[in-house]
């Protein structure tokens, strides 16, 4: 399986991924930290990461798959949600709460 498959198949098969520098445990840039923060904040039950520091083939092809240059990178069922800076707007805005109380029910 090609790095585009795997990351592919890690997107379709979480509900909800996030690419990042580091682990939630662990995060290695303040945007992931951030990120990881908030979604937390919102209710996330399931949250599946991948530390793209560990697979540079991950780090250099993401940006190609989703067409977005930086990470961290959020995607809920599939659908890329964006970077650090729209997942806080999301959680200011209570969307990503709504969006999680959707997706992962009660």
């Amino acid at each position: 399986m090609n790095v585009m498959e795997r990351m592919q198949t890690e997107i379709d098969r979480h509900p909800v991924v996030l690419f990042m520098k580091g682990t939630p445990q662990f995060p290695m840039c303040g945007f992931s930290s951030r990120t990881v923060q908030a979604l937390k904040a919102a209710g996330a039950k399931e949250l599946h990461t991948v530390n793209v520091l560990e697979d540079p083939e991950v780090r250099a092809n993401l940006p190609r798959l989703s067409n977005w240059p930086t990470f961290p990178q959020l995607f809920i069922n599939g659908e890329l949600i964006g970077g650090c800076d729209i997942t806080m707007e999301l959680l200011e805005s209570g969307e990503l709460a709504r969006i999680f109380s959707e997706t992962q029910g009660p």
